[in-house]
């Protein structure tokens, strides 16, 4: 098999991936770019160029997956304000910082971030069973509309900063940190919440890329293929949001994410 051959099935075998990727993401309210990384880097492609193209895709994917959840009014612009604003500004300046972070030090850090976010897919999928995303974070959230008080905005918008910083810096939206953070600070519905997440890490992930766009570290026919693919998956999952039990689906979705971590974290130590 030629070089281009190769090329072209790894494009086709990522651009699948991004489609389910999408697909759960846009169900569940999350750009899970946690997963399409790993899978870039397990596949060899540079972390840096991997990091900026991913967070794009994340960012597109969460859009169109965004659209549903406006239709069903599951996006409060509250959370989009609080949390969205200092988040898109950490992740602008993530995106600069990522010039300064070595190869194998991303790839560790990224390995301990979805390790981490796998373990708490997980403590979530076992907590309690159900139907809806309100069983599995707490059923005495539901139809709430959330607590708004000065203490908790502040340290929201914290939260957020901070997220973005960090997700900026490893080309990852970190959904899946900001949408515990947003259910259990501000007490509001967990579908509410899924939507406001989602909504918001379209912007963050313009943001971020933009750092990783000036520093060429970009891969565009990647981004075509995994970007449309996702957007389509993103949109069609959030179709189904709270209709699919999912305490099993975030079981084993945290398996799988810490599973996928560790081998991230360990890769660095077993190259040659």
């Amino acid at each position: 098999m030629d070089l281009s051959a190769s090329i072209n099935i790894e494009i086709l075998i990522l651009g699948f991936t991004s489609f389910i990727v999408g697909l759960l993401g846009g169900f569940v309210g999350l750009a899970l770019g946690t997963i399409r990384l790993p899978i870039m880097l397990l596949m060899g492609i540079n972390p840096k160029i991997a990091a900026g193209t991913n967070i794009l895709v994340s960012s597109l994917s969460s859009f169109l997956g965004s659209i549903q959840h406006i239709r069903n009014k599951r996006v409060d612009i509250r959370i989009v304000l609080i949390l969205g604003i200092p988040a898109c500004i950490g992740a602008f300046f993530g995106g600069f910082l990522s010039f300064v972070a070595p190869e194998n030090l991303l790839l560790m850090f990224a390995g301990l971030l979805v390790a981490w976010q796998g373990y708490e897919f997980v403590a979530l999928g076992r907590k309690k069973s159900g139907n809806t995303m309100s069983d599995i974070f707490g059923s005495h959230l539901e139809n709430s509309n959330g607590k708004f008080t000065t203490t908790r905005i502040i340290l929201e918008s914290l939260v957020g900063l901070s997220i973005g910083l960090l997700g900026g810096s490893v080309g990852l939206i970190l959904g899946s940190i900001r949408l515990p953070a947003i259910i259990y600070i501000l007490q509001i519905d967990p579908r509410k919440a899924a939507g406001s997440n989602l909504f918001i890490g379209f912007f963050i992930g313009i943001m971020g890329w933009v750092g990783h766009a000036y520093l060429q570290q970009v891969n565009y026919s990647l981004l075509l293929t995994m970007g449309s693919t996702g957007m389509i998956g993103s949109y069609i999952g959030a179709m189904f949001t709270g209709k699919v039990s999912l305490s099993k689906f975030v079981l084993i979705l945290g398996i799988v994410l810490f599973v996928v971590g560790i081998l991230l974290f360990i890769r660095p130590f077993t190259e040659s």
